[in-house]
């Protein structure tokens, strides 16, 4: 059986990104565990809200998503979904259902964010390059032009 662990926080992304693994009615059955990596909540909400109301909301929020994936993944025979909730580093979650399930491919399927620097999964996977300096050095360009435009 081949074991795949897959990150995900948009269902649509994933699917997206999922459809071309699953599509081959001739492999070998697969046991897709999918980890949920819910949105972080500000800290202007984490300050009215107890704990355990956090954790009941990221575990309705894993569920809808849980909803949405599992049955386009479990559609071949053979195949399993275990499904858990990102709680720790991802590093450290990666290393121990690795421990739990045996060896296994890791594949990064949340929807990269804008300005935002998605934490690794592997330890050895490269960082992600800071494209938060993008943005300013663009629109500080566009205004250069619009000024020499102007005169």
């Amino acid at each position: 059986m081949d074991n795949i662990i897959v990150y995900v926080d948009d269902a649509e992304y994933a699917l997206h990104q999922l459809r071309p693994m699953g599509s081959n009615p001739a492999s070998a059955p697969t046991h897709w565990i999918l980890v949920a990596c819910p949105p972080r909540m500000t800290r202007h909400i984490s300050k009215w809200v107890n704990h355990a109301a956090r954790q009941n909301w990221r575990s309705k929020w894993a569920d809808r998503l849980f909803r949405q994936l599992t049955p386009g993944l479990s559609s071949q025979a053979g195949d399993r979904v275990s499904r858990v909730i990102a709680h720790s580093p991802l590093v450290e979650m990666t290393r121990s259902l690795i421990e739990t399930h045996g060896a296994a491919r890791v594949l990064d399927a949340r929807r990269p964010k804008f300005g935002q620097d998605l934490a690794p999964v592997t330890a050895g996977q490269p960082a992600a390059q800071d494209a938060r300096w993008a943005v300013p050095g663009a629109v500080a360009g566009m205004g250069a032009f619009l000024v020499l435009a102007s005169e």
